[in-house]
């Protein structure tokens, strides 16, 4: 397992990371195959566990504690905050009230002093990038968390929360956490130009497209779609014009792999780590065979000629479902009232 600098933090991660968003009873409700399966990754090598709050509501949090019970030392703990933790309006968000109280249920859940990285899920619109960077620059000095990040920030708003650090002479957002794979492929376009400008990590997560790059898009779907179909009802539906494009691209793909004398979820992980941005690919498995298959793309490499032939499948910087980037539409698009007088 190869491994690389996390940006500016000077922490060293594997170039795959273990995201924890499947342990739990969104995914694998079963705490003891899950705890051996945080195991098996970090015997195969893995450095980086990445997790979340509202991952099962808090399960996914207690199962990584009890699994890195003994080995944290071991372990580059990472987990977010910021979507929504119930029903009441205060439980979200980037605000100081919020975040001193979610790192405290972190630490707890955990079952640790300290994380490692400590990430802002989503951009809050409501919440002024100052206050947020302040709350969470108390929270390295009191030594509560060793860096903080962010996810699915655009590149604009990359930019002015390095500015706003930067006037405020606060610490800064160190790494960014990205929806990236063969089927979404914005980031090239802007992101990923603009994080290294700023000298700053990447963890990229989905880089199989929530199964359509596993080679058998059936398997794990119902978990997934469950999951997902308050927000994207028709992901998995072939049928559709993008769902029949995806189904097009997976055959392209899969013969392509097979020329190359590798397997589909082999070609997609080693599309990613190809990427100079990208420091660490999430993988994110349900079981126990999920993750096996996914650790035997360790170390791949892709030729010139084949990166070439899937920039042929799927031009570089776009996506095949603009839907993909769920949740990361800003207020300004999506609230019809904020673009009427």
């Amino acid at each position: 397992m190869e491994h690389r600098i996390l940006g500016a933090t000077g922490i060293s991660v594997s170039e795959f990371g273990l995201g924890a968003m499947m342990l739990g009873s969104l995914g694998n409700p079963d705490h003891d195959q899950a705890i051996g399966m945080v195991h098996r990754a970090l015997d195969a090598g893995i450095t980086l566990v990445d997790t979340a709050d509202v991952y099962s509501r808090g399960e996914s949090e207690e199962i990584v504690g009890k699994a890195i019970r003994g080995r944290r030392d071991e372990v580059v703990l990472a987990t977010k905050f910021g979507r929504p933790m119930g029903h009441d309006p205060n439980r979200r968000g980037a605000s100081r009230r919020w975040i001193v109280r979610a790192v405290e249920d972190s630490l707890r859940r955990l079952d640790t002093d300290h994380l490692d990285l400590y990430q802002l899920h989503r951009p809050d619109h409501r919440t002024p990038v100052e206050e947020t960077l302040q709350a969470l620059t108390d929270l390295v000095r009191a030594g509560k968390i060793r860096a903080f990040g962010s996810s699915m920030f655009p590149a604009e708003l990359v930019v002015e929360a390095q500015w706003a650090a930067r006037e405020q002479h606060s610490h800064r957002f160190s790494t960014e956490q990205t929806m990236y794979s063969v089927f979404t492929r914005r980031p090239e376009a802007a992101v990923f130009p603009t994080v290294q400008r700023h000298g700053m990590g990447v963890l990229a997560f989905s880089p199989l497209n929530s199964g359509w790059l596993s080679g058998r898009p059936e398997l794990g779907q119902s978990h997934r779609a469950a999951l997902m179909a308050p927000v994207l009802p028709a992901h998995y539906d072939p049928t559709t014009p993008t769902g029949a494009a995806k189904t097009e691209a997976v055959a392209k793909l899969a013969a392509l792999a097979g020329e190359a004398g590798i397997t589909l979820p082999q070609l997609a992980t080693a599309f990613v780590r190809a990427h100079p941005a990208v420091t660490t690919v999430l993988l994110g498995p349900r079981t126990p065979e999920q993750l096996d298959g996914l650790l035997t793309g360790a170390g791949r490499t892709l030729p010139g000629d084949v990166l070439d032939r899937i920039d042929e499948i799927v031009p570089p910087g776009t996506d095949l479902d603009p839907a993909d980037t769920y949740a990361a539409t800003p207020p300004a698009v999506e609230v019809a009232a904020l673009r009427r007088r």
